[in-house]
Protein backbone atom coordinates (compact mmCIF):
# COMPACT_ATOMS: atom_id res chain seq x y z
CA UNK A 1 0.00 0.00 0.00
CA UNK A 2 1.29 3.16 -1.28
CA UNK A 3 0.44 6.01 1.82
CA UNK A 4 0.02 10.06 1.22
CA UNK A 5 0.78 12.04 4.53
CA UNK A 6 -0.73 15.82 4.89
CA UNK A 7 -1.46 18.28 6.73
CA UNK A 8 1.89 19.81 7.91
CA UNK A 9 3.11 23.38 7.84
CA UNK A 10 4.23 26.54 10.80
CA UNK A 11 2.54 27.03 13.30
CA UNK A 12 2.91 28.88 16.83
CA UNK A 13 3.54 27.58 20.08
CA UNK A 14 0.05 26.35 21.72
CA UNK A 15 -1.55 26.10 17.97
CA UNK A 16 -3.27 23.28 16.14
CA UNK A 17 -2.13 21.11 13.21
CA UNK A 18 -4.31 17.95 12.15
CA UNK A 19 -2.63 15.47 9.92
CA UNK A 20 -4.15 13.02 7.31
CA UNK A 21 -2.72 9.77 5.96
CA UNK A 22 -4.85 8.00 2.77
CA UNK A 23 -3.72 5.63 1.08
CA UNK A 24 -2.91 6.24 -2.99
CA UNK A 25 -5.53 3.76 -4.20
CA UNK A 26 -8.17 1.17 -2.09
CA UNK A 27 -8.30 1.32 1.65
CA UNK A 28 -6.24 0.17 4.56
CA UNK A 29 -8.91 -1.23 6.67
CA UNK A 30 -6.78 -4.72 7.12
CA UNK A 31 -3.98 -2.52 8.28
CA UNK A 32 -2.91 -1.21 12.04
CA UNK A 33 -2.02 2.30 11.16
CA UNK A 34 0.80 4.75 13.09
CA UNK A 35 2.00 8.33 13.18
CA UNK A 36 6.19 8.79 13.67
CA UNK A 37 8.20 12.12 13.89
CA UNK A 38 11.56 12.54 13.29
CA UNK A 39 13.27 15.67 14.46
CA UNK A 40 17.25 16.30 13.02
CA UNK A 41 19.61 14.41 14.42
CA UNK A 42 17.04 12.15 16.08
CA UNK A 43 15.97 9.06 15.52
CA UNK A 44 12.31 8.20 14.15
CA UNK A 45 10.09 7.30 17.05
CA UNK A 46 6.23 6.53 17.03
CA UNK A 47 3.99 9.67 17.93
CA UNK A 48 0.49 7.28 18.10
CA UNK A 49 -0.85 4.55 17.00
CA UNK A 50 -4.39 3.04 16.30
CA UNK A 51 -5.78 -0.63 15.33
CA UNK A 52 -7.45 -1.63 12.20
CA UNK A 53 -10.35 -1.51 14.21
CA UNK A 54 -9.78 2.30 15.92
CA UNK A 55 -11.03 0.73 18.67
CA UNK A 56 -7.41 0.60 20.13
CA UNK A 57 -4.90 3.74 20.45
CA UNK A 58 -0.93 4.37 21.87
CA UNK A 59 0.37 7.25 22.31
CA UNK A 60 4.13 8.15 23.32
CA UNK A 61 4.01 9.79 26.94
CA UNK A 62 5.38 13.36 25.41
CA UNK A 63 2.11 13.68 23.60
CA UNK A 64 -0.66 12.38 25.52
CA UNK A 65 -3.57 14.57 26.51
CA UNK A 66 -2.60 16.70 23.49
CA UNK A 67 -2.37 14.63 20.54
CA UNK A 68 -5.38 12.12 19.15
CA UNK A 69 -5.03 9.62 16.38
CA UNK A 70 -8.13 8.87 14.84
CA UNK A 71 -9.37 7.12 11.49
CA UNK A 72 -12.43 6.30 9.28
CA UNK A 73 -12.46 3.71 6.13
CA UNK A 74 -10.24 5.99 3.90
CA UNK A 75 -8.02 8.33 6.33
CA UNK A 76 -5.93 8.07 9.36
CA UNK A 77 -5.77 11.34 11.27
CA UNK A 78 -3.84 12.94 13.86
CA UNK A 79 -4.99 16.31 15.58
CA UNK A 80 -2.12 17.72 17.39
CA UNK A 81 -3.10 20.35 19.70
CA UNK A 82 -1.59 22.56 22.09
CA UNK A 83 1.67 22.54 19.73
CA UNK A 84 5.39 23.01 21.68
CA UNK A 85 8.67 23.89 19.80
CA UNK A 86 9.98 20.10 20.50
CA UNK A 87 6.96 18.76 18.40
CA UNK A 88 8.90 20.22 15.58
CA UNK A 89 9.88 17.17 13.07
CA UNK A 90 8.89 15.40 9.78
CA UNK A 91 5.99 13.32 10.88
CA UNK A 92 5.23 9.99 9.04
CA UNK A 93 2.28 7.72 8.90
CA UNK A 94 3.11 3.95 8.57
CA UNK A 95 1.27 0.81 8.23
CA UNK A 96 1.14 -2.37 9.62
CA UNK A 97 0.06 -6.10 9.03
CA UNK A 98 1.19 -7.72 12.72
CA UNK A 99 -1.70 -9.35 14.49
CA UNK A 100 -0.72 -7.09 17.77
CA UNK A 101 -0.46 -2.76 17.45
CA UNK A 102 2.70 -2.35 17.40
CA UNK A 103 5.37 0.59 18.30
CA UNK A 104 8.47 0.13 16.68
CA UNK A 105 9.60 1.43 13.08
CA UNK A 106 10.55 -1.70 12.29
CA UNK A 107 7.09 -3.38 12.63
CA UNK A 108 6.02 -0.99 9.96
CA UNK A 109 5.84 -2.14 6.45
CA UNK A 110 4.28 0.58 4.12
CA UNK A 111 5.78 4.59 4.82
CA UNK A 112 4.45 7.88 3.61
CA UNK A 113 6.86 10.09 2.22
CA UNK A 114 7.04 12.27 5.63
CA UNK A 115 5.58 15.99 5.94
CA UNK A 116 7.13 18.82 7.94
CA UNK A 117 5.76 20.43 11.00
CA UNK A 118 7.40 23.63 12.65
CA UNK A 119 6.02 24.58 15.75
CA UNK A 120 7.92 28.30 16.30
CA UNK A 121 7.74 29.84 20.02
Amino acid sequence: VQLQASGGGLVQAGGSLRLSCAPSEGTFSTYHMGWFRQAPGKERGVVAAITRSGRGTFYAESVKGRFTISRDNATVYLQMNSLKPEDTAVYYCAATLRPILPTKTYEYLYWGQGTQVTVSS
